[in-house]
């Protein structure tokens, strides 16, 4: 089942300071998910003045228990870069 991801960065001082931190950690799973299957598309979602304000992804997993198994790990929400993440089944237009 695919799922479109969208998640929100906190907005507080820090918040860029903390998504940077472990920005390699994040990306290194990301291509861990690309690996197994799982990573479909994916990158920053930007502000309208260019700056990272969160993040969107399409990943395939078989359950919604798989999909938040991988989620509750990933470094952008053991490390407070997410505030508000919102998570819907995604079909894909075939044409």
């Amino acid at each position: 089942m695919l799922y479109v991801l969208h998640a929100y960065d906190y907005t507080d001082e820090k918040a860029l300071e903390r998504r940077m931190s472990v920005r390699e950690r994040h990306l290194e799973g990301a291509k861990i998910l690309k690996a197994e299957g799982h990573f479909v598309l994916g990158g920053a979602l930007l502000s309208s003045e260019g700056k990272m304000m969160g993040s969107m992804m399409v990943v395939d997993f078989e359950t919604e228990t798989q999909l938040n198994e991988w989620l509750h790990k990933d470094p952008y929400v053991t490390g407070k870069v997410w505030e508000k993440i919102d998570i819907k089944p995604f079909k894909k237009a075939d044409f």
